[in-house]
């Protein structure tokens, strides 16, 4: 079977082991390694991309859609840039899905943190998300 039959998927960073959390660790998964090594899979860090630095403090979507960190720290700016930057990585290494962190302010899918930072979870999708799914594209979460 030809190549450019296969899915493409864009990728968070972290979960193919590089060390871009907002804790400057990585949430390394052995299959999302695997996709990347054999070029079924690019990864992107939005978080990097909208130029926040790692490691920073961490960050949550408040009820109005700004994004604050732990400091009060508005980072909304960046985290509208690096998803829109993510957006064009996807659209020009022609993806087809996207596998996202889980709980991710940027990547998370289908439940964030609750913007208070409690701990605690609530439905929602991160600002990257977000925008994929504006575009139709699928998203799956990845723990």
């Amino acid at each position: 079977m030809s190549n450019s039959f296969k899915k493409k998927y864009l990728v968070s960073a972290c979960l193919a082991g590089i060390e871009c959390r907002y804790d400057c660790q990585a949430q390394e998964r052995i299959d999302i390694v695997e996709l990347v090594n054999k070029g079924e899979a690019f990864p992107v860090c939005p978080e990097q991309l909208g130029g926040l630095p790692t490691p920073r403090d961490p960050a949550e979507i408040q009820s109005d859609g700004r994004v604050l960190s732990n400091k009060g720290e508005d980072v909304t700016q960046q985290y509208n840039e690096g998803a829109r930057l993510a957006l064009e990585e996807f659209i020009s290494k022609g993806a087809s899905e996207a596998l996202l962190k889980s709980k991710s302010p940027m990547c998370g899918v289908g439940k964030i943190y609750d913007g208070k930072f409690s701990g605690k979870l609530i439905s929602g999708n991160g600002i990257f998300t977000q925008l994929l799914i504006k575009k139709g594209v699928t998203c799956t979460p990845i723990d």
